[in-house]
């Protein structure tokens, strides 16, 4: 790595403020002793762990919970980890909803605190206290971003309690599918942090049968909105009007009342796509909208869509002019602004569902899912300046068989995408992609997890690194840039969700447009046995007088 990430600045910085580290579980929503709990420069990871308890699942029991008796199945696997997440086989809806925890770490990974969002296994949170969790397998979920003007981190989760059962594919209470096989409802919910700890939740009736992935909160030139990605639908087609208005990209006016006296509205849509822009044939907006990382540049939003067999895997954006991308592809006209409004439609929604307001970047994938192989998967999304993007490739997740690492190994999209603009045709240009360090394919333990093959799967428990999920990073004063990334990975486990993965940093020349040679991933942490790490930001700035002095992000 470069000095930029192991400078003696650094170094003393963090040492110091370590006399303030907040142990883990001690992490008070008011400060701990006056001082705040995120400290400038630092990063930090969001985390789920699984509350390892054997009758949280019983075998033989019928899932999903309170299931119609043509939907249900019964249990293969008791709670224990990581067996439990065998039910996957049996349930495709299976998922235990687990704690979030936020872990302050510097830029080389040593740990400094960690929050614990409220949840019910808290004694002091009563059933009608504000709480968040997220679903332990659901891999998309826990993305972390900054809000525009770096105050505050937000992220997305679930208001039910630790231990509830495949709440990821539940109904919202205010967008009902009866064709749901997953009976139960649940509000999902975006959450704002600062750095002392203060923390406001808003929920929402979006993603009904589906999970919000990742929020950005607009609150500058007078604006107090989030943007917030993810999926909706877990029923037949046509999908009711409501889980089409809840889909993909969303805008949520904060709110300011206790959860449980939220009452949330319909869904409000800040944009759509759809593949009739690119000459295909209609479908669904769930699977055209499935989008999965989120960014926000230059006064541009930015969506990722990397999985599903229906769609397109790419990058788009919301086009805010109308006049971008007439068909369907196009980069953003000068000038553009953040919307400040959501996405303007008539109800009763047509059979074409919403009006179209994004598109393709131009330069990235337009390959339909159904008529060829998607070659990329995109997650996040960062640009360190205004013709360079890194995105995140995790990888196609193949386990389809017991060649599975080498499969891994032989991937070349998985990984760090580096794109450069080229001013002269219009257009985006895959450079590289950085995989050194990765060790895509190869295998690795973690203590406590199984070894040998899963008997239910018939594929070897070990995980791989199969790709990148979710990625911050930062634009170094020599000329190069550091990128924190989460992996993805493949296994033999019954949901690759649940799979222990590691937190990664590499440092590129920003100006290379070959592959360097020398520049390698490095592991700054792995997960442990019954934990997952989901997302990474930078903390949020302490600038308490709103003056721009600290941008959260840099010494």
């Amino acid at each position: 790595m470069s000095h930029s990430l192991h400078g003696v600045s650094a170094r003393i910085f963090a040492a110091a403020i370590s006399l303030f580290a907040v142990p883990a579980g001690l992490a008070a929503q008011d400060g701990f002793f006056g001082f705040p709990q995120f400290y400038p420069g630092n990063l930090v990871v969001s985390r789920t762990v699984y509350d390892n308890r054997a009758g949280n699942v019983a075998v033989g029991q019928p899932l999903p919970p309170n299931c119609a008796t043509a939907n249900c199945v019964s249990a293969i696997a008791d709670g224990t980890f990581p067996y439990v997440f065998n039910n996957d086989t049996a349930d495709s809806n299976f998922g235990i909803t687990s704690r979030i925890f936020l872990d302050q770490l510097t830029p080389w990974g040593f740990p400094i605190s960690t929050f614990e969002v409220p949840n019910s296994l808290q004694p002091w949170v009563r059933s009608k206290g504000d709480q968040l969790v997220t679903s332990f397998s659901s891999k998309s979920e826990l993305g972390l971003h900054l809000s525009t003007d770096g105050r505050y981190i937000t992220f997305m989760g679930y208001v039910a309690p630790v231990n509830a059962l495949d709440v990821s594919n539940s109904n919202t209470p205010g967008a009902l599918d009866s064709t749901n096989p997953v009976p139960s409802s649940y509000y999902r919910a975006v959450a704002r942090l600062d750095a002392w700890g203060h923390l406001e939740y808003t929920e929402t009736n979006a993603y009904s049968g589906n999970n919000g992935r990742a929020a950005i909160l607009n609150n500058t030139y007078g604006n107090d909105v989030f943007y917030t990605a993810g999926n909706a639908g877990n029923g037949s087609n046509p999908q009711p009007q409501n889980i089409d208005l809840g889909a993909g990209a969303q805008f949520i006016a904060p709110l300011q009342q206790p959860e449980f006296e939220q009452t949330p509205g319909l869904p409000t849509p800040v944009g759509s796509f759809s593949v009739t822009e690119l000459g295909d044939k209609a479908d669904k907006v769930g699977k055209d909208d499935n989008f999965r990382g989120m960014t926000v540049f230059n006064n541009v939003l930015y969506y990722t869509k990397g999985s599903g067999g229906n769609g397109v895997n790419t990058v788009y954006f919301v086009d805010t002019t109308g006049s971008a991308c007439p068909k369907g592809v196009g980069v953003p006209a000068s000038g553009a602004t953040l919307p400040a409004a959501p996405l303007s439609y008539t109800l009763p929604l047509p059979s074409t569902g919403l009006p179209n307001n994004m598109c393709v970047l131009d330069g990235f994938p337009t390959l339909s899912n159904k008529t060829g192989t998607p070659v990329n998967f995109p997650f996040g999304l960062w640009f360190a300046d205004a013709n360079t993007l890194y995105v995140a490739d995790e990888g196609d997740g193949y386990t389809g068989g017991t060649d599975l690492y080498t499969h891994a190994a032989a991937q070349t999209s998985a990984g760090l995408e580096k794109w450069v603009f080229n001013s002269t045709t219009g257009q985006w240009n895959l450079a590289y992609v950085l995989t050194n360090g990765l060790n895509l394919g190869t295998p690795y333990t973690v203590h406590g997890y199984p070894a040998g093959t899963n008997a239910v799967t018939g594929l070897p428990w070990s995980p791989s690194t199969d790709g990148l999920r979710n990625l911050t990073g930062k634009v170094n004063r020599d000329g190069t840039v550091t990128i924190w990334a989460i992996t993805s990975t493949v296994s033999g486990n019954g949901d690759t969700g649940a799979d222990p993965d590691k937190l990664v940093a590499i440092t590129d020349n920003l100006k290379a447009t070959t592959l360097p040679a020398s520049e390698k991933f490095i592991t700054l942490r792995t997960a442990g046995f019954g934990e997952v790490l989901r997302g990474v930001s930078f903390t949020p700035a302490i600038d308490p007088d709103h003056d721009g002095d600290d941008d959260g992000g840099s010494w």
